[in-house]
């Protein structure tokens, strides 16, 4: 009799807690919004992804031990990809492939947050050898994810093929789909709908509206290092320990953090601690706009203005030690390259094989035999509107070598501004680079300081020339504090092997003074031969 009464309050206690958690169990709905498209379920289908979603709650430890990581993880991800224009529904798939764990590997050698095979992360510009795998730093390797998708997308111009892409590889999702799913709008999903896509909707359904559940007040900091430096030295730094950092960093093997480019180190603290990113900047103030500020306007903290903002363009990312390698380099989020030195554009499109014609067509080249030594070029198609919203024109510029800078489309750039010719431009112009000028609208200028002029391309070739050449060309900053009037200028070569720590070292000064002397973007690429000016104390 007891263990039948033992029996029977274990049974009703069971069905309680099963109620309550199936309580709790998302349901799948006959339609869902995922990107940009309508997803309308099939009941057949609805029963079949229900089972996978019932499947993550099914295990409550387990799925409180993925939805903390989901809490620590989401607010970095969903920023990496809003900044690189994949929809943010897409963080649902990182869960699908790794449950967020740093070092997961899957049967077939996939590595990281985002599973990626090494040839594949390469393509995509993560850095994986014996120092540093970037397949596992969630910054670096959701950037490549969303750079694999995107590229993808512009072949199907359908998120939902793209996203089945990233399983089965393009040419297998070409075959699989063919030309079905182009600007389609609306999905049916079915019984005969690709299984991935089901099982990535059961994972957004699973884990979508849960971000208030199990929360807790840690927060995981990511902070930008340029290197070198070590999680030793960090953990003093930023109060962890040293166990910490490489708990939250198996990117790096060592714990050694190379120069080659900036990295991401997390760490997690209890409150409030992330790094908020860069706000858009407005447009600069005219001086006649300025005279009518009000005395409380004019003494608070002015915003970024262009000026400020583009000494960091073109952006460079990717393996920056092989820039002069195709596939290699990301310049303004697009394939590009570095051209070593002065060559014809017919010998440089063999070198890189690439028929010149297209090469041409990419870089709007018309005429001109040459590309020049340290400047970047496009191995894909430019964008239709630029990162920053807005340019200030200096003089030297062109119409060209501002489209180069950030990899915005010449005619675009032309369209915005209603500018045809170079001669229209004038120094302290504020271009568009985002939003067309509206018709009758003047274009507003500003005041600009002495700057260095911005040598004609048949002059760029000179020995003597400190400045880089037009497509590039970025403003001699003015000298700050420490750049007294007693410094002695001189011009560094760049030699073979030479790297901005060796070269800093050499004249002892600082690499944030070297980069800041010549106009050098946060990648820190330098080139063989390039002349760097330097003020030597």
């Amino acid at each position: 009799m007891i263990n039948k009464s033992l029996f029977f309050f274990f049974w009703i206690a069971f069905q309680v807690w099963a109620s309550e958690v199936s309580g709790q169990i998302p349901q799948v709905p006959s339609q869902l919004n995922f990107a940009d498209l309508t997803i309308q379920i099939s009941p057949q289908a609805m029963r079949e992804i229900q089972l996978d979603v019932d499947a993550q709650h099914r295990n409550p430890s387990y799925f409180k031990t993925k939805q903390e990581r989901v809490n620590l993880y989401m607010p970095i991800i969903e920023r990496v990809l809003e900044e690189n224009g994949v929809p943010v529904d897409f963080k649902y798939l990182v869960i699908q492939e790794s449950a967020l764990i740093a070092d997961a590997v899957s049967t077939s050698n996939a590595v990281g947050f985002w599973q990626f095979k090494q040839g594949t992360a390469e393509e995509v510009f993560l850095r994986v050898d014996s120092q540093i795998d970037e397949r596992k730093n969630i910054v670096s390797s959701t950037r490549g994810a969303a750079l694999y998708l995107k590229k993808h997308n512009k072949t199907f111009d359908n998120w939902m093929a793209a996203l089945v892409s990233y399983q089965m590889g393009l040419g297998g999702a070409k075959a699989y789909f063919g030309t079905s799913q182009h600007s389609k709008k609306t999905i049916e999903v079915d019984r005969n709908t690709y299984w991935y896509f089901k099982k990535f909707l059961a994972h957004k359904i699973a884990f979508e509206g849960q971000t208030s559940y199990l929360t807790s007040n840690k927060t995981l900091v990511e902070v930008p290092i340029q290197g070198p430096a070590t999680l030793a030295e960090l953990a003093k730094k930023y109060a962890v320990s040293e166990e910490h950092l490489f708990e939250y960093n198996k990117w790096t093997k060592d714990g050694k953090i190379p120069e080659d480019r900036t990295y991401s180190v997390l760490f997690v603290k209890e409150g409030n601690y992330a790094i908020t990113p860069p706000t858009t900047p407005k447009p600069p103030v005219t001086a006649q706009e300025e005279s009518k500020s009000t005395p409380s306007e004019s003494t608070s903290s002015p915003a970024p203005t262009p000026e400020k903002q583009t000494n960091s363009f073109p952006k460079i990312s990717g393996n920056s030690t092989e820039a002069t390698s195709r596939n290699k380099i990301l310049v303004n989020g697009l394939s590009g390259i570095l051209s070593p030195q002065k060559i014809s554009i017919s010998q440089f499109a063999k070198q890189i094989k690439m028929k010149e014609s297209r090469f041409r067509k990419l870089n709007e080249i018309e005429d001109g035999d040459f590309v020049l030594a340290g400047a970047y070029y496009y191995t894909e198609k430019k964008n239709a509107s630029a990162e920053l919203p807005f340019h200030t024109v200096k003089a030297g510029e062109t119409l060209w070598s501002i489209s180069q800078k950030y990899g915005i489309l010449l005619s675009s750039l032309k369209s915005k501004n209603r500018i045809r010719k170079d001669a229209e431009l004038k120094p302290g112009m504020i271009l568009n680079l985002q939003e067309p000028r509206k018709r009758g609208e003047k274009i507003k200028t500003v005041a600009t300081q002495a700057q260095v002029q911005t040598p004609k391309n048949n002059e760029s070739s000179s020995p003597e020339v400190n400045t880089p050449p037009a497509p590039t060309a970025q403003p001699k900053p003015e000298l700050k504090n420490q750049e007294t009037p007693k410094s002695t200028q001189v011009t560094h070569t760049v030699n073979q092997g030479e790297t901005l720590f060796a070269i800093s070292r050499k004249y002892g000064v600082t690499i944030d003074q070297l980069k800041s002397w010549n106009g050098i973007g946060r990648d820190n690429i330098i080139s063989i031969g390039q002349k760097l000016t330097i003020f030597k104390p």
